[in-house]
């Protein structure tokens, strides 16, 4: 399950118990009241760090038992010395929590923290003389304390044992404590008596559970019962210490039940941003071709290639805005992950920058890019990368004024790379920079939102780079000052062999006979126009079963193929096809809105050679077919 950190807000005025979100890794991403209270930390002191601190040094290792007992059981309750931020110990009853998303993988933990030290000295003092614990008994109001005989029959009573319990001292001394249990477990060889069995072997023996009070009502209690034994180590019976929990139950299975219903709406949420995007992506794809198609034609005077210049533009813009809006779903909720490689920093910010340069000459802008001549060695994702920069610039080429600067430099630091992106732009506010980087924050927040977007980049940025164990830091003189973003990303150590050279792709994609299945007719015309045009030989099918009949008669060579048809959808027509003499060698292309990773397993698993996400360009499809060149 997804947890962003606002969703425990609710917990955070929790004084009594310490409430907290732990990362897969035991990192702490939230805080609240009870945990300053008991450990002593301010949230900005501690979320980030490991919650190994909690721990003795010399118990540090403890912490990351927990953490694998919980991921593999659900849950890990444990209870033992903790050290607080001043140095203090206390004991402490901890429980975690694994938390998991809707594939099942564990996204982290919550641990609920109580401290128990009272408790913990009280049972010490349990160790001590007979008067002493009769002077105990009789000074403890919160845990319920009684002694009993070798046979678990009840010897002595304190005054909160009467409140948590309900009997009074001469109604319950010599009955077995049996009758704390349910009848199931208060019954001969039950989980009563095999208490005390392990308690007179091992010296103590605790238990979480329901118990029962003389008027039949139930609580559920922790407890912890303790061997007493004489100079000679003969067994002279038990203490048991018990306090009421039902309180401390209740607000965790109301945790639980949020976290399950948290857990379900992060689920429905994930599935309308696929369904959003691949509604989005649909008529998109049909427009895209449109406007490729006209791009190629050569009776178009200025004013109409103007015109379709500003509808590609346009519709880059709109399918950039739908990645965004899938990346950063999973991205901060630790979905995706990094396709690392030995990569020169320079070669992703030429790209980069070559990409932008369009936009930055529409706005009339000046652009300075300064790389160092030697390489810059990376152990890194180059498309996460560049998706880093491309926000970066698109960001100074948007909140910067017609005929600004922009400025993109790379320096070698300490054994990083630095890229700085600097302009002359609008700035920011001092009040917005600390959240700069956090979710949908904007700077243009007025009621024409004349620049656009949906505060989503920059959170994807900083997440990216932070994978790449990397940092960004955003400074600026102020509004109308300009603004600039420093990425700071390590190096690999300098390697004096030279890279491979490898030679480029052609140019061009072989003729292929091509079947194009789409519902959507407007986008099955569309893209059939384009690979024609390519000087392809193309039909076109709306169905899934009108797509196996022209296959068998077609014959063709590769099938672009939609998931989403009606009736017989994408997926059951490649099986076909897949299972057809005729077409079981033929190159399926999925075609589809849908583009998370499980999209395209299920596309592979289904027989599909390809799969591309709408909108789709011919310069992706042609991309495809010279995979599939003859040599």
């Amino acid at each position: 399950m997804t947890f962003l950190p606002q969703q425990l807000d609710l917990f955070r005025p929790v004084e009594d118990y310490a409430v907290f979100l732990l990362d897969p890794q035991g990192h702490v991403r939230t805080w609240n009241t009870g945990g300053e209270r008991i450990k002593g930390y301010r949230a900005d002191e501690i979320i980030g760090k490991h919650f190994s601190a909690f721990y003795p040094p010399e118990e540090s290792g403890q912490a990351d038992v927990g953490l694998r007992t919980a991921a593999e059981t659900g849950h890990f309750d444990a209870e033992g010395w903790r050290v607080r931020k001043d140095g203090q110990r206390f004991w402490g009853s901890v429980s975690l929590t694994a938390v998991r998303d809707e594939t099942g993988e564990v996204s982290g933990f919550i641990e609920i923290t109580r401290d128990l030290t009272e408790r913990k000295l009280a049972e010490e003092r349990l160790r001590t003389n007979d008067l002493k614990f009769q002077l105990l008994m009789a000074g403890v109001q919160e845990y319920a304390i009684f002694l009993m005989d070798p046979e678990g029959r009840v010897t002595d009573w304190n005054a909160a044992a009467e409140r948590v319990l309900g009997y009074k001292a001469d109604e319950i001394v010599g009955q077995s404590f049996a009758v704390f249990f349910t009848p199931e477990e208060g019954e001969p060889g039950g989980v009563a008596e095999r208490e005390l069995r392990l308690a007179a072997s091992v010296g103590r023996a605790s238990d979480d559970r329901w118990h029962v009070r003389k008027d039949g009502t139930h609580f559920w209690a922790n407890g912890l019962t303790s061997a007493l034994r004489d100079e000679d180590g003969s067994l002279k019976g038990f203490a048991k210490v018990l306090s009421d929990r039902t309180e401390r139950k209740r607000f965790e299975e109301e945790l639980r039940a949020k976290a399950d219903a948290l857990e379900e709406a992060d689920r429905r949420k994930n599935e309308f941003l696929a369904m959003l995007a691949h509604e989005l992506r649909n008529p998109l794809s049909p427009i895209a071709s449109a406007v490729a198609l006209l791009e190629h034609s050569e009776s178009l005077g200025e004013e109409e290639r103007s015109a379709i210049g500003i509808a590609d533009r346009q519709v880059k813009k709109l399918t950039r805005l739908i990645n965004d809006l899938m990346d950063v779903s999973r991205i901060t909720s630790g979905k995706v992950h990094l396709n690392r490689e030995r990569i020169d920093l320079r070669d992703v910010l030429r790209g980069v920058v070559a990409a932008a340069k369009p936009g930055i000459d529409e706005h009339g802008h000046t652009l300075v890019v300064s790389l160092p001549e030697h390489p810059l060695w990376l152990s890194a994702d180059a498309t996460r990368l560049e998706q880093v920069f491309e926000n970066l610039l698109g960001n100074a080429t948007k909140y910067t004024p017609h005929g600004g600067r922009i400025e993109v430099a790379v320096a070698r630091q300490d054994g990083t790379a630095v890229v700085a992106v600097r302009d002359n732009g609008v700035g920011i506010a001092p009040e917005l920079l600390p959240m700069v980087f956090d979710l949908f924050t904007q700077a243009d927040r007025s009621l024409d939102r004349s620049q656009g977007g949906l505060g989503i980049g920059l959170t994807i940025v900083k997440t990216l780079v932070e994978m790449h164990d990397g940092q960004v830091e955003a400074t600026t003189g102020g509004l109308g000052k300009g603004s600039e973003f420093a990425v700071k990303l390590p190096l690999l150590a300098v390697r004096s062999t030279p890279r491979p050279e490898t030679s480029g792709p052609t140019n061009e994609a072989a003729p292929r006979r091509i079947l194009v299945v789409d519902d959507n007719a407007d986008a099955a015309k569309m893209l059939s126009l384009l690979l024609r045009a390519s000087g392809n030989e193309v039909e076109t099918a709306l169905c899934g079963l009108k797509a196996i009949e022209a296959a068998v008669t077609f014959r063709p060579e590769v099938i672009l193929l939609d998931i989403g048809l009606p009736g017989l959808d994408g997926y059951e027509v490649a099986r076909r096809l897949r299972e057809q003499a005729e077409t079981k060698d033929v190159v399926l292309v999925a075609i589809t809105g849908y583009g998370q990773p499980e999209d395209r397993e299920k596309s592979k698993a289904a027989g599909f050679n390809h799969h591309l996400v709408k909108p789709v360009s011919i310069e992706d499809v042609l991309a495809v077919l010279m995979t599939h060149d003859q040599p």
